[in-house]
């Protein structure tokens, strides 16, 4: 009977992965690549950079902002959003030593109204900018993120060959430190697996994703879905906002960042269950139910393979084996592109585990009162903040 079961279990695993792997998008495959492209085009592009306590990558963020090979009208709106660290200060002192603190303009953010995420507002603030409002096309991205000189040039060129209302990017996350080593390519996997690139660029299915690193948006596009107002307290704002975009008919496209790259070092493990914890209650919409399913699901795709590969006999373990090697081959293309072992396939059932564990932790967190905390503030209410 027991055995009878544990090959159910093993059969249901290795069928998920195989429709995983051949009907999911091709997610796997760790593509699409916005690469470099010549300096072309001239419409006007405003780049709105929220920042809240960022002086340990201003300098280098905005630097590569303002030093941007690009033709046409260039802007970039840096809202200090209540900074401590003299991040303004930084700013325009980099402005100036780049001889260019006319494409730099600060604004002092405003104090955060009820229902906004500190975020968001701060967007919110940019993108009501003079220079903003007059732009063809708009650019969020985060203040830790490191532009090569013709990113944006490629962005636009993106947008204007194909007829796209938003270009985004996954951007290479930092993997240097163990931690990132071992956690930071299965998050990416993790992401491309929610988000399917292909599925998000294809205008006949509904689901739409962004990487809010990187989000080149039309103007007229933005405008018409009132800017962020509509999502003004998701804590997973840059996905909420690609789904109001295709809602309304716009053409959107997500893939991965060459010519762009963050600055955020996560220096231990600490630091990525802190990333995942703030928000990912909120990707399963602050339901139990969602929850559990979640928690179930994790384990018989992750937990389930290596575990009856070691306990089971027979076809329990035969398929369990076929389930795993599955997954392990799956991760290989995103570990390339992080430039890591490929034996770190092996390990990701105990990593699923710990993102699994961060997962409970964050709805622990919002049932507690101390919900999506960011920067010092916390967003407690949960779906109620929108």
């Amino acid at each position: 009977m027991a055995s009878g079961i544990l090959t159910v279990i093993a059969a249901l695993s290795f069928a998920v992965w195989v429709y995983l792997i051949a009907f999911r998008g091709g997610f796997w495959r760790s593509r699409p690549v916005l690469g470099a492209t010549e300096p072309s085009g001239t419409a006007k592009v405003a780049v709105v950079v929220p920042a809240r306590d960022e002086a340990e990558h201003i300098a280098r963020s905005v630097g590569s902002l303002l030093r941007q090979d690009y033709r046409g009208e260039l802007a970039i709106i840096l809202v200090d959003d209540n900074s401590t660290d003299g991040t303004a200060e930084i700013a325009a002192v980099t402005a100036a030593l780049n001889g260019v603190g006319e494409r730099l303009t600060i604004l002092a953010g405003k104090p955060l109204p009820q229902g906004w995420s500190g975020k968001l507002w701060a967007v919110q603030q940019g993108l009501a900018h003079t220079k903003a409002m007059g732009a063809d096309y708009v650019l969020l991205t985060d203040a830790d993120i490191e532009h090569a000189s013709g990113h944006v040039a490629g962005l636009v060129a993106k947008a204007e060959s194909d007829g796209l209302d938003l270009v985004s990017e996954m951007v290479r996350l930092h993997c240097a430190t163990w931690a990132e080593r071992a956690l930071i390519p299965a998050f990416v996997f993790s992401f491309q697996m929610l988000y399917p690139f292909a599925w998000a660029a294809d205008p006949r299915k509904k689901l739409a994703g962004a990487a809010g690193g990187t989000m080149l948006l039309r103007r007229a596009a933005l405008d018409r879905v009132e800017g962020v107002e509509r999502i003004r307290g998701r804590l997973i704002d840059d996905c909420a906002l690609a789904g109001e975009i295709k809602r309304t008919g716009g053409r959107i496209w997500l893939g991965h960042a060459e010519g762009a790259v963050s600055l955020r070092v996560y220096r231990e493990w600490r630091d990525v269950w802190n990333m995942i914890a703030r928000t990912a209650y909120a990707q399963l919409g602050y339901s139990p139910a969602m929850l559990a399913g979640c928690v179930a699901g994790m384990c018989l795709v992750y937990l389930a393979p290596p575990l009856l590969t070691v306990l089971a006999y027979g076809p329990a373990r035969a398929l369990g084996a076929l389930a795993w090697a599955t997954m392990v081959a799956a991760l290989q293309p995103t570990l390339r592109r992080y430039g890591s072992s490929p034996l770190w396939g092996l390990a990701l059932p105990g990593i699923a585990l710990f993102y699994l564990g961060a997962t409970v932790a964050s709805a622990m967190r919002q049932h507690s009162g101390r919900g999506g905390g960011w920067k010092e503030r916390v967003y407690p209410e949960g779906p109620r903040v929108r």
